[in-house]
């Protein structure tokens, strides 16, 4: 294993509010030293300088399709977009075919991440046998074969009896819940409802959907004490329930998407089906309430939702389309260009938000740019400008509205581990 020393960049560093220029040297796998002017005989140096080093960006909410649809994404070239796009830790949804509700398919996913060998690939397990909603999973049984927490996202755990005792059995073994907020009853459309969706013929999911089931479960999770994690937030009711239930002690964190605060519904227009995803875009009063939300400590973290489709299937009409879009390489530049360029939030926020908070909350011993720490960072221009073309894209799927859009901000290293795993 090589050593590395990273010379003249700007450490960011929300654990030790550390925003200044350092070296940092890098020895079997982990951060043997930070300081200024260090000098040291080492295998590869970097001059990091006019770059930003942050600790490795985790999200903890993708879609990796393998196994059962790998002609949209593999483990593998998941794991290629997520190193492009700065992550070093990813975490796929359970939605895969087989799902992995048992050991033996939840083993074959960490397997295949384990050979893949470019990022840390952390499966959830499913909460339910199959997503079917109807039998729950052996938690204590996955989390030791090495489920990270449990959802049956994209599907929603409709019986609250059975999320109840989902809570609780999960909070009893230390881990939690990533819920879908999705009430089917109020939730069948194409795209957010309202004059768009209207002009366009199309029928429109319902703000409620998301919002009903949120409140349920932020009363399940106060009634009895419990953690419970929300996926994907994208409406202010929902941004405001979450801040009020906080503030009375509720033991509720979230998750929103970079294309909740850079779009809204009107980038149907442009886009069509590939600004077509589940919860949908919405107005822009519930884009600013997202940010307000990120700034303020109501949102836990940033994910990206990655969800690969082909172009085929993106190429039916809007009401027969997949829900989804891609997201690992355009997360990091998102950020910087709708909510940092734009004074609402500051790096150390997104520091916070993508790396420091989804470590704490997954109990993982990362997110932090200290001495003895394993060597996971991100290493970013801030201020590369570009615009975002299909032939940038490594994914396997190419589903995404940025493409064309004027960006800020390129990952120029990926660290994992003390490897250097991805360079532009």
């Amino acid at each position: 294993m090589e050593s590395i020393l990273l010379k003249n960049g700007t450490v960011l560093d929300y654990a030790s509010k550390t925003n200044e220029k350092l070296d940092i040297i890098i020895k079997d796998g982990k951060i043997s030293k930070i300081g200024k002017n260090l000098s040291e005989t080492v295998d590869r140096e970097i001059n990091c300088e006019g770059l930003y080093i942050m600790p490795g960006m985790i999200d903890m909410h993708c879609h990796l399709r393998e196994p059962g649809f790998e002609y949209k994404e593999t483990i593998e070239t998941g794991a290629k977009s997520a190193v492009k796009g700065g992550f070093t830790t990813i975490c796929p949804m359970p939605n895969t075919k087989p799902t992995p509700d048992n050991v033996e398919v939840l083993q074959y996913i960490i397997e295949k991440g384990k050979q893949v060998n470019l990022c840390n690939i952390l499966p959830f397990a499913s909460v339910t046998k199959g997503e079917k909603g109807e039998e729950l999973v052996n938690f204590k049984e996955l989390k030791e074969a090495g489920a990270i927490a449990f959802s049956d996202d994209g599907m929603p755990v409709e019986n609250a009896r059975m999320i109840r005792e989902a809570m609780i059995e999960t909070n009893k073994i230390g881990s939690f819940v990533s819920e879908h907020c999705e009430e089917k009853s109020v939730s069948s459309g194409a795209i957010n409802a309202g004059k768009l969706a209207d002009e366009l013929g199309v029928q429109g999911v319902l703000p409620e959907a998301e919002e009903i089931m949120a409140s349920r479960d932020i009363v399940v999770a106060e009634t009895n004490h419990l953690h419970t994690h929300i996926c994907h937030i994208s409406t202010e009711t929902s941004v405001n329930m979450i801040r009020d239930a906080k503030k009375r002690g509720v033991k509720v964190t979230c998750e929103t998407c970079p294309h909740y605060y850079f779009f809204t519904v009107d980038e149907v227009k442009i886009s069509n089906t590939n600004a077509k995803m589940n919860p949908p875009l919405r107005e822009e009063k519930d884009r600013m309430a997202i940010i307000k939300g990120l700034k303020d400590g109501t949102i836990d973290c940033i994910i990206t939702d990655h969800a690969p489709h082909s172009e085929e299937e993106k190429q039916k009409d809007l009401s027969k389309a997949p829900n989804g879009i891609i997201g690992f390489e355009t997360a990091l530049p998102a950020t910087i260009t709708a909510l940092i360029d734009k004074g609402y939030i500051d790096y150390m926020d997104m520091v916070r938000l993508m790396s420091y908070n989804p470590s704490k909350l997954l109990g993982l011993n990362k997110g932090e740019i200290k001495e003895e720490k394993v060597a996971d960072l991100t290493i970013f221009d801030p201020n590369k400008e570009y615009t975002y073309e299909k032939d940038m894209i490594v994914s396997k799927s190419k589903n995404t509205p940025f493409i064309g859009k004027k960006l800020k901000g390129q990952v120029v290293y990926t660290i994992v581990s003390g490897n250097v795993v991805y360079e532009a």
